[in-house]
């Protein structure tokens, strides 16, 4: 199993990256490139080459679900997992969203402590 490192996360608030950015940098030791909307994700994500998308889903311009379709564009990165977090986990969003071919839903907020965990968990399963 390939192992985790790099996250590209991409999320449009800033506390809330913030509070990401603790739990997967500090607490989890992830390398985290943060990217505050979808178009900078689509600039930086081939120089960056990270092993997982963390993208949220409701941003406003270019949403996740569109973001992830552009990623995907991209050669060397059509095949990265991708997992998205969201506020609106009602059954119908979350089946949407995992039929987009992606490794977990993470529903927001998220607990800071467990997030690096869960995202390793849903890792190990997709790789």
């Amino acid at each position: 199993m390939a192992e985790l490192k790099k996250i590209l996360y991409v999320e449009d608030e800033p506390d809330i990256q913030m509070i990401a950015r603790v739990a997967l940098e500090n607490v989890g030791g992830f390398e985290l490139l943060v990217c505050s909307s979808g178009a900078e994700a689509i600039e930086k994500a081939a120089a960056f080459k990270p092993d997982l998308f963390l993208l949220d889903v409701m941003m406003p311009g270019m949403d996740g679900p569109t973001t992830l379709a552009e990623l995907r564009k991209i050669p060397q990165l059509a095949k990265i997992p991708v997992m998205f977090m969201t506020a609106k986990v009602q059954p119908q969003e979350v089946e949407f969203l995992k039929s987009l071919n992606v490794a977990d839903v993470i529903a927001k907020p998220f607990d800071p402590m467990g997030l690096a965990g869960n995202i390793r968990d849903s890792w190990a399963k997709v790789t």
